[in-house]
């Protein structure tokens, strides 16, 4: 039993969701159709639309407006009866000329009230059945009661769209002062069908207006904006096919507006794109020029590390005292060859991080770069002994050589200068560790420091790459650390900023 309940309320529920659908499918028709069509078509679309939205808006005040003349219009037509009758002794008119009088004012009874006293002028012939009483006020002297006068005849004249077949009685003021009151009893069936001859006129004006309308507003807005967007769209798409291609930027119409801006912003993002593009493709190709070099490269320097081993059996303290150094340069070079051959396929290895003393290697770091260089270049360390660094050793070792090997460059490319002086200071910030390598050379210069950490726009000497600095930022930024140029008086300060790992 409880089975055949899940089943039932299931088959309800199918049976809701198929309702949700059918209703839905229209909408869902209208959205697709409403999607598929371009901008020109949309803006005429919608041109239309709003044309005869505002046309619908004022409907409803014309035709209450309408009304209202129609039934002036038969009220004045009916005191013009009333006064004939007055021309008669005793008001009796002749059967003809009441027919000929009622029937020209299209009212079956006719009344007039005057100084508190209401006279009978036309007598209705039979038995009438009011079926409803309208009153035409005078003009309002307020705007408040003037806006309440329009809101209930409008209110009238839906009524009267909707009723079917009534008599109603109107009264109305007459009179040169407005001081008397004149009464009619007509059908309502011809006020009804001239209110819809009138309503039908005003439907089919705003029609020709709309689409006189939509047509002036679309050729308007499409040239100042449809057609300078479907431009820019197209250039979009032409452009996506070839980015290479120059000869496909946008061109500037020199327009000053906003479509302008849009145009030359996009002209300038494509011309970044093509130069971007055309400058991986130099690097692409490069870097196959590079990586043959490193291969033979490679092989060189193994040559040079089996020599060099030999040179360890040479008792000479001299000897014995440098090749160390030599053999640790070769691996280091070796192991640097076999890792730019990796370079285009991968990016640079994961840190091996470790606790090391930080003082140890950048000495090693500067004996790599010969320094102190007497008479040109001093080299101040200012690095506890007991200061370690979580760091992988080849990574900084690579990253401080850079920084060093830059700071050198700059103070030898001042000539004559003697007094050149690299200074490295660290210390510890809790968790955080921070080496300065400062140095009083040439400094850098405003134009490099715009792209200071971007390969070949970086660099701060005539005819260099700017990739020391970037590699040196990118081995320091796997360490979750950063690598930023400090404001200094005289040369150039670089800060490596290195946190220590998180452990769980």
């Amino acid at each position: 039993m409880q089975r055949a309940i899940i089943n039932g309320n299931d088959h309800d529920s199918d049976d809701g969701k198929k309702g949700r659908s059918l209703l839905l499918a229209p909408w869902h028709a209208i959205t697709r159709f409403w999607e598929s069509r371009g901008l020109p078509t949309k803006l005429i679309i919608l041109t239309a639309v709003f044309v005869l939205v505002a046309e619908a808006l004022i409907f409803l005040p014309s035709i209450a407006s309408y009304r209202v003349t129609w039934l002036q219009e038969r009220l004045t037509a009916a005191q013009l009866a009333a006064l004939t009758s007055d021309a008669f002794p005793g008001g009796q008119i002749p059967s003809a000329l009441r027919a000929d009088l009622l029937r020209t004012a299209q009212v079956k009874a006719i009344a007039s009230r005057s100084a508190g006293e209401r006279r009978l002028v036309f007598p209705p012939e039979g038995d009438l059945t009011i079926d409803y009483v309208y009153y035409l006020p005078p003009e309002a002297d307020s705007f408040w009661d003037s806006l309440s006068t329009r809101f209930e005849q409008a209110r009238d004249a839906v009524t009267t769209l909707l009723s079917n077949n009534r008599t109603i009685r109107v009264i109305g003021h007459s009179g040169p002062d407005n001081n008397a009151l004149i009464e009619i009893v007509i059908p309502e069936a011809p006020l009804k069908a001239a209110m819809i001859r009138y309503g039908m006129n005003i439907l089919w004006l705003s029609i020709v207006l709309s689409v006189l309308t939509a047509i002036v507003v679309y050729f308007a807005l499409s040239r100042l904006f449809v057609k300078p967007l479907t431009q820019i769209t197209t250039n979009m798409l032409h452009f996506a096919e070839n980015p290479e291609d120059q000869a496909r930027i946008m061109p500037n119409t020199g327009r000053r507006d906003e479509i302008g801006v849009a145009e030359r912003e996009l002209a300038s993002m494509q011309r970044q794109l093509s130069s971007l593009l055309a400058q991986k493709n130099r690097l692409a190709q490069l870097g196959m020029a590079v990586s043959k070099i490193n291969h033979d490269l490679r092989n060189m320097l193994a040559n040079a590390q089996l020599i060099s081993d030999r040179l360890v059996a040479i008792p000479d303290p001299t000897v014995q005292r440098f090749v160390p150094k030599l053999i640790a340069s070769l691996d280091r070079a070796i192991q640097f060859c076999n890792s730019s051959l990796q370079f285009g396929g991968v990016s640079e290895a994961t840190p091996r991080r470790e606790l090391i003393p930080l003082k140890p290697l950048v000495d090693e770091v500067a004996d790599s770069q010969g320094l102190p260089r007497e008479g040109s270049v001093a080299f101040v360390e200012n690095v506890e002994p007991g200061l370690l660094i979580d760091a992988d050793r080849e990574h900084l070792f690579r990253a401080l050589s850079n920084l060093i090997r830059n700071a050198v460059q700059a103070i030898e490319s001042i000539e004559g200068k003697t007094d050149g002086e690299v200074r490295v200071d660290a210390r510890r910030e809790g968790r955080r560790v921070f080496i300065d390598v400062a140095d009083n050379g040439s400094g850098v210069p405003k134009k490099a420091r715009e792209n200071l950490f971007k390969a070949f726009q970086g660099s701060t000497k005539k005819g260099g790459t700017g990739l020391g600095l970037v590699i040196a930022a990118e081995l320091v930024q796997a360490h979750g650390g950063s690598l930023t140029l400090l404001d200094s008086q005289s040369g150039a300060r670089f800060r490596i900023e290195l946190p220590d790992r998180a452990f769980d």
